[in-house]
């Protein structure tokens, strides 16, 4: 019995003598992201443009099609043609009127909002998307490249109820600790729910179509520049939006033992 005492506490001491002199190495990695959508048929891409609303302080069309035109000019393999933002408000404003006019038989017909402000407004514009015959002229004038396209809401948002946040408090002796505690606040942020929709220039058919949303709240009494929240929530949205078109890695690491 004592022997077998004296080789299990040998086992223990040997166990404790391996971990305490075994060292952690954490090994930087990364993990490729294969592509949601094949684009090894096209060699071009064209930012055509987006039906936006929302906030009046941000240019949603615009400021989307520079910045992803910009993102795939580093990030694509894709060829970016620099081409005029289409008007597709215009566009899908002048088909709706040919169509209301050709079936006055129909009185239901939703009507198009000059501004768009909420997400229903949105629907009426939504059939430019489905007209494969536009898009094939429009991919005939550019080469038959990849396009995107789709609808941008970046909207105003308030919200009010209790948050969770740490406080430090002391005790009697001085000693510091972090304690949470619930505060009822009136916040207020904007909202950003793109649509990209990718579409066959050789065709006009539609690939691949995705909805995205992100969310950014502030202080009430803090100012933020809506076009600075813009582009904080596209910076989130960016790297999904890269995952569909090319292969991306993601980082992290490893803990290895020696």
């Amino acid at each position: 019995m004592t022997a077998r005492l004296v080789r299990t506490a040998c086992s223990l001491l040997a166990v404790v003598l391996t971990a305490a002199c075994t060292n952690y190495y954490e090994i930087p990695i990364e993990t490729p992201i294969r592509p949601k959508l094949d684009v090894s048929a096209f060699q071009r891409v064209l930012v055509a443009g987006f039906i936006a609303g929302g906030s009046e302080d941000v240019d949603a069309n615009l400021e989307t099609v520079r910045l992803l035109r910009s993102q795939l000019r580093t990030k694509s393999e894709l060829r970016v043609i620099d081409a005029d933002v289409l008007p597709l408000m215009d566009v899908a404003a002048e088909e709706h009127s040919v169509a209301t006019n050709g079936d006055s038989s129909n009185g239901q017909e939703q009507q198009l909002a000059a501004v768009i402000k909420e997400e229903k407004d949105l629907e009426p514009y939504e059939h430019i998307f489905a007209n494969v015959e536009y898009w094939k002229r429009i991919g005939e004038e550019y080469q038959s490249p990849l396009i995107v396209t789709g609808t941008v809401m970046f909207t105003p948002h308030a919200r009010s109820g209790f948050v969770q946040r740490e406080q430090e408090v002391y005790d009697s002796f001085g000693r510091r600790r972090v304690v949470p505690i619930r505060t009822y606040m009136e916040r207020k942020g904007f909202i950003l729910k793109p649509k990209f929709i990718f579409i066959d220039g050789r065709t006009g058919t539609t690939l691949h179509s995705e909805t995205f949303r992100e969310e950014i709240l502030y202080n009430a009494n803090q100012t933020t520049p809506a076009l600075s929240s813009y582009f904080e929530l596209m910076d989130r949205l960016i790297p999904s939006f890269l995952s569909t078109l090319s292969s991306q890695k993601i980082k992290g690491t490893r803990v290895l033992l020696k």
